[in-house]
């Protein structure tokens, strides 16, 4: 009689130096703080990382335990198809279905891509993210930046229309991108948007905090508009169709790589465009939403660009251009 080993989770924090700081419009940060899943069966391990978020409610402590309670059920042989109903969208069910996932395809002999039914992915351009700062040391920013072909710039409310003049004239060839992580009012929503325009940028992301993004759906722009904070999961979706012109999926918010995929379809079924984000970590956390970023109109997964040192084994960063991942790594 052939007995098996039992299935294992494990599960931990860790801290990945930023390299300087990375700021945004609710505050500035040094360290990336993530959590890691593992899960081993008969030889295999399955990895997956996510980030908890404070402006979802979630720390790295709460992420942790979440997943750790789900040992019993790990043990038992838990499905990634079932996890879905078993944690709401979120970091824990991020690392854990990614950790599903990655011990899936290596149990199997595959790759994370044959389990969707896609082809292998192709290389993607990514875009760079600069934080925000004046508009003197967002422009010094920029010009060592500016041989890339997308930059993300971070707004924050008050100057940013000097802001975004300021950058422009420091990359003037590159693609820009905005983030103004809710900062603005709907009394600067205008203003802000014709100095986008002004500058050439091809999209903003939630410009307006999500719950208070009416004013979206009533004003005329010339620069499309993609929502962050107020898209999580497919559920979300249909009541933006009015306010946004893209969506914003990144795994920590949808709660992993299978709703990510399954979203990114309904996305663009509903007229959405996609784009495809990160927090900032490490290249475990990246590489299963380059997945989805096969299809995506704007790529963000510049996350270990932005450490001091990413993990061994992570993805291939050629300038701007990241390769899909290795199977050392994940998937």
């Amino acid at each position: 009689m052939t007995t098996h080993a039992p299935v294992q989770l494990r599960a931990w924090i860790e801290q990945w130096p930023i390299a300087g700081s990375f700021t945004i419009s609710r505050g500035a940060k040094t360290e990336a703080v993530v959590v890691v899943a593992e899960i081993t069966s008969e030889g295999h391990v399955g990895r997956g990382e996510c980030v908890p978020y404070a402006r979802y409610g979630e720390t790295p402590e709460t992420t942790l335990a979440t997943i750790q309670a789900l040992q019993q059920r790990v043990s038992a042989g838990l499905d990634r198809h079932v996890l879905q109903s078993m944690l709401p969208a979120g970091a824990a069910r991020n690392a854990l279905d990614c950790a599903l996932v990655d011990l899936e395809a290596k149990t199997l002999g595959r790759r994370a891509w044959e389990l969707f039914g896609k082809p292998a992915p192709h290389a993607c351009t990514t875009a760079y993210t600069i934080s925000l700062g004046s508009p003197e040391t967002m422009a010094e920013a920029t010009a060592k930046a500016a041989h890339r072909p997308l930059l993300k710039i971070k707004l924050g409310g008050e100057g940013d229309a000097e802001r975004i003049a300021a950058v422009r004239k420091a990359a003037a060839e590159s693609e820009l991108i905005v983030d103004a992580n809710e900062a603005w009012t709907p009394d600067d929503l205008e203003r802000n948007l014709a100095a986008c325009a002004d500058a050439g940028v091809t999209l903003i992301e939630q410009p307006l905090p999500a719950g208070h993004d009416d004013a979206l759906a009533h004003i005329r722009r010339r620069v499309a508009v993609c929502a962050d904070e107020s898209v999580h999961a497919r559920d979300s979706l249909a009541a933006l169709r009015e306010r946004y012109d893209a969506v914003n999926i990144k795994l920590d918010k949808t709660g992993g790589l299978t709703e990510a995929m399954t979203m990114a379809e309904a996305a663009r079924a509903l007229g959405f465009e996609v784009m495809v984000g990160c927090m900032v970590a490490t290249s475990l956390a990246m590489a299963p939403a380059m997945l989805v970023a096969q299809h995506a109109r704007y790529v963000d997964l510049d996350g270990p660009l932005l450490l001091a040192k990413d993990r061994d084994d992570g993805l291939r960063y050629d300038g701007s251009t990241v390769y899909p991942p290795d199977a050392a790594l994940w998937g």
